[in-house]
């Protein structure tokens, strides 16, 4: 799979108030499959604070989709600002456009959302994007999706768009 990365502007354009901060990773070769952040708030609390004061917290949905599967969870936590955070992982990858070998792995505290990433020949990099819910009774399910993207500037690219989504959070 060839991907087409594409930041908030899905072919069926969604609405302005949502299309600003959503963040959409698709592939090419099947514009069915793709990854979509949407959703971000970020709840007005003590927590955040006591965490660091340059951080923010934020919630967020992500959908995983493709022929076959339609995958949902809400409510994923992330930190805005936080170089640990996802952002800053897809950030480092795109530092090292000239490959590493093995798998590199992000995942959020609670464990709910995980990415791994491969580097392969030509400059790409596969990203495998996991959901595992944890917080119900029926979280006994996982899905998966793979992206691949140009190592170097694409990853660039999606780790600036998925900075400003953290960022823009709002309360």
């Amino acid at each position: 799979m060839h991907p087409h990365f594409d930041a908030a502007n899905e072919t069926n354009e969604p609405d302005e108030s949502s299309a600003a901060r959503d963040v959409v990773v698709r592939c090419a070769d099947d514009r069915d499959t793709r990854i979509c952040l949407r959703d971000a708030f970020s709840p007005d609390d003590e927590v955040a604070v006591a965490h660091s004061p340059a951080s923010r917290l934020v919630n967020y949905t992500v959908e995983l989709c493709g022929p076959g599967l339609a995958a949902r969870l809400e409510r994923v936590v992330g930190w805005s600002g936080e170089a640990t955070e996802i952002d800053g992982f897809l950030t480092d990858l795109a530092r090292d456009f000239g490959g590493w070998d093995g798998e590199r792995t992000w995942r959020t505290d609670d464990r709910d959302l995980t990415v791994k990433a491969v580097f392969r020949s030509g400059g790409r990099v596969e990203l495998t994007w996991e959901l595992r819910p944890w917080r119900s009774a029926d979280g006994r399910w996982t899905a998966s999706a793979t992206t691949v993207l140009a190592a170097g500037e694409q990853l660039s690219v999606l780790a600036a768009d998925v900075r400003h989504f953290l960022a823009g959070a709002g309360g």
